[in-house]
């Protein structure tokens, strides 16, 4: 293969991950939006600011993206939508209806279960792909795209402190894991050049 030929397909391969990543953070918007209306009234500003500010800037729904998702979610039943007009500009809040109540218990319990399954997926490729043995508890966790917004906003900065230092000792325990390997592949190198 030439090397334009190889850099057209890595470019194509890091547009269809693109779209992919895309297209799954929609359906995520959908669900960080219901859970920030599960707590109390938003308007759309209020809705992008706070998925950013939550994710530390992962996400940063745009007003293009977060008011057609809005309109869905209201023609869907699972929004309500009121003008309030306290100032001079109008805003549009949004409360969380009784629909829209439910579809979130049971995309949150759909999104568990896909995050089991991914983290399941992602402990084979690890052990199998990258050939580290991973004891269940050594595992990278892979944590819920919407963990952030389910959390309370004064547990926020605690919770970050416990995930980071449970995330250093995860990495920390790979590495050990990692260097083991290296270790053993490069004896393998050394006797098969010794033997040549």
């Amino acid at each position: 293969m030439h090397q334009e030929e190889m850099k057209t397909m890595k470019q194509d391969e890091e547009i269809a991950a693109s779209n992919w990543l895309k297209e799954t953070q929609k359906g995520y918007i959908r669900i960080a939006t219901l859970i920030l209306l599960s707590k109390k009234p938003h308007h759309g500003y209020e809705i992008m600011k706070e998925i950013k500010e939550r994710t530390k800037g992962f996400w940063k729904p745009t007003a293009g993206g977060i008011y057609p998702i809005l309109k869905n979610l209201q023609e869907s039943g699972y929004i309500q939508g009121e003008w309030e007009a306290k100032t001079r500009r109008r805003k549009k809040i949004y409360i969380l209806t009784k629909a829209g109540r439910t579809v979130l218990r049971r995309a949150i319990a759909k999104e568990n279960q896909l995050a089991a399954t991914m983290r399941t997926l992602f402990g084979e490729y690890v052990k199998g792909v990258l050939e580290v043995d991973t004891q269940p508890d050594l595992t990278l966790k892979i944590p819920l795209p919407l963990s952030e917004l389910l959390r309370e906003t004064d547990e926020k900065e605690e919770y970050t402190i416990r995930r980071l230092e449970e995330q250093r000792r995860q990495i920390q325990d790979m590495i050990k894991q990692l260097q083991k390997k290296l270790g053993t592949i490069e004896k393998r190198i050394r006797t098969l050049q010794n033997n040549m």
